[in-house]
């Protein structure tokens, strides 16, 4: 049988081997990643006049005299505005102070909300209603332990309720303006332009506020900082500019932006750990990578390398979508999440170093590059210039036999590939050649490795007919695995691309195949445990709960 083992031109391989390369191969103690996680210098000045609005409600809260002084001075400051009402100006002020108290924020919000669902910004979208939900609770607590009334001595026009510091509405209001802004505006004119705006609104909100009597100067400043200071840290850390940049492209939304800083951390992280230079980073085949980002990159040190960034998104997405398949079609046995980004990029390095020293033609690996410590890897390994998708090959009888001696390399040596699909298969030269083993097993269950082989022969089947392939398959598997694999096989083993692709050939092909194979009872999947039964009723009971909770609270958090 001939070798698949990689004998091409990789000669510049040893370059990336650290003992062969120059300069520093790690970050020192203390220095940050290359694409850290924390706040800019604006968040932080927000953050600290947060922090001293806290000194401040403690102050009062414990003492009389701090609370005496501020009233005054707020007095002072509201007087003028007060006893300087106009008839032709009142009733301007009052529906502002009504249109900011009852109607902006439920407005601001609610368009984030579904604008940032159409753009499948959800990370941003639970950000903003996060965040207003704990200002809503801030306020609420800091309201009821300060106590402090509305202003006194003053006639009040304007609806009130409650007590006054820091201002509710204006927290509110700031924090769905600003929650706006860091969702739906990308860094620039537009972002400027919504800001500029937001600070007209409630500026006129504010004054609105005065004007009416129904806040003190330093309600609505204590207000517009509690807003803006917690959003502001929230989407700082936890969906920074330069790791979730807010851009409007078409595309999955498991490609992440490999421009600006995410693109300089890769750059900076290549060359410290791999010794490379990066001159250029281009994505290549999104269209058939949904769980990571694949990249082609080029450097001053030799061939072009290829590179998956692999980063929290995607071992999310990997969580919901084995979750998914667990309550809609059982556990398939073996349908486990990986627990960390780390583990999923060692993971697929170690099973391409398996499958090589299996004779199996796949990548040569090269190494891992850390760009956020547990945040973001890349796997990089040789890239395979000139190679095409299967599906866009003449399938030959030669490229049927070495599909199917791909399948028989994997069963001699106890692996599965577990995502057999055109897009996993790439036609370099005269050679067959598999790439994108993430979620590959060593000693998997026989029906994993039955469905590898059912999936093979459909792909080969597309480009070909099923007579040819099942001819050719009989030469390496007896006709008991093959009729014991397409009984393992139904629309749900079949990766979605496969199954699309089968569903767009017209032919019936797994039928087809089912009628060449001889008579077998299906290999039942859908396996009804305590476990599963377990899980159906918890997320159900989850998601109810958060349901309730959120439409429960939409009041509370200015949204009704």
């Amino acid at each position: 049988m001939p070798s698949h083992r990689f004998d091409g031109p990789v000669s510049h391989i040893a370059a990336y081997h650290p003992r062969s390369v120059h300069g520093r191969q790690r970050r020192p103690s203390g220095e940050p990643p290359p694409l850290p996680r924390e706040l800019n210098t604006t968040a932080i000045a927000w953050l600290v006049g947060f922090v001293g609005w806290a000194v401040i409600w403690a102050w009062v809260f414990l003492s009389d005299a701090p609370a005496i002084w501020i009233t005054e001075r707020d007095l002072e400051l509201m007087s003028p505005i007060v006893e300087n009402r106009q008839s032709w100006l009142t009733p301007t002020m009052k529906r502002l102070n009504e249109a900011g108290t009852f109607w902006l924020t439920p407005l601001v919000g609610w368009s984030t909300i579904l604008l940032g669902l159409a753009a499948r910004r959800i990370r941003h979208v639970v950000l903003s209603v996060t965040s207003l939900s704990v200002v809503a609770v801030v306020s609420t607590v800091v309201t009821s332990q300060v106590s402090r009334p509305r202003p006194l001595g003053v006639t009040q026009i304007g609806h009130w309720e409650g007590f006054s510091q820091p201002s509710r509405p204006v927290a509110l209001l700031t924090t769905a303006l600003v929650a706006a802004a860091l969702t739906l505006f990308p860094a620039g004119i537009w972002r400027r332009v919504w800001t500029g705006a937001s600070v007209a609104i409630i500026v006129l909100f504010g004054f609105a506020q005065l004007y009416v009597a129904v806040d003190h100067p330093s309600d609505v400043l204590a207000g517009t900082t509690v807003g803006v200071a917690i959003t502001l840290v929230a989407f700082r850390l936890l969906a920074p500019e330069s790791v979730f940049p807010i851009a409007y492209h078409t595309g999955n939304s498991a490609h992440l932006d490999v421009t600006g800083a995410r693109g300089d951390a890769i750059r900076l992280a290549l060359s410290r750990q791999a010794g490379l230079v990066v001159r250029d980073i281009q994505p290549v085949g999104l269209e058939g990578s949904a769980g990571s980002t694949p990249l082609r990159v080029s450097h001053e040190q030799g061939a072009d390398i290829f590179a998956k960034l692999y980063a929290k998104s995607h071992l999310r997405s990997d969580r919901s979508y084995k979750l998914g398949r667990t309550l809609l079609y059982g556990r398939l046995e073996d349908e486990e999440h990986f627990t960390s980004v780390r583990r999923l990029v060692q993971h697929e390095d170690y099973m391409l170093r398996v499958m090589r020293a299996a004779d199996v033609d796949c990548n040569e690996p090269i190494g891992i590059v850390e760009i956020t410590p547990d945040r973001e890897y890349l796997l990089i390994t040789e890239f395979m210039d000139g190679a095409v998708e299967i599906g866009d090959a003449e399938i030959t009888q030669d490229l049927i036999d070495a599909g199917l001696n791909t399948v028989a390399r994997l069963w001699r040596y106890g692996l599965a590939h577990r995502d057999i699909k055109p897009a996993n298969l790439m036609v370099h030269g005269e050679r067959l050649r598999l790439i994108d083993v993430a979620f590959a097993q060593v000693r998997p269950s026989p029906w994993r490795q039955a469905v590898d082989l059912a999936n093979m022969m459909l792909v080969l089947a597309l480009g070909s007919t099923p007579e040819l392939v099942y001819e050719r398959a009989l030469l390496q598997f007896s006709e008991d695995e093959i009729a014991e694999a397409f009984a393992a096989s139904r629309g749900v083993t079949l990766p979605s691309q496969l199954r699309s692709d089968v569903r767009r050939d017209g032919r019936e092909l797994l039928k087809r195949f089912r009628e060449l194979a001889h008579d077998r009872e299906p290999v039942a999947i859908q396996r009804w445990t305590l476990r599963r039964v377990g899980l159906t009723v918890w997320v159900a009971f989850v998601v109810a709960t958060l349901t309730s909770i959120f439409f429960g609270s939409l009041s509370d958090i200015g949204l009704l």
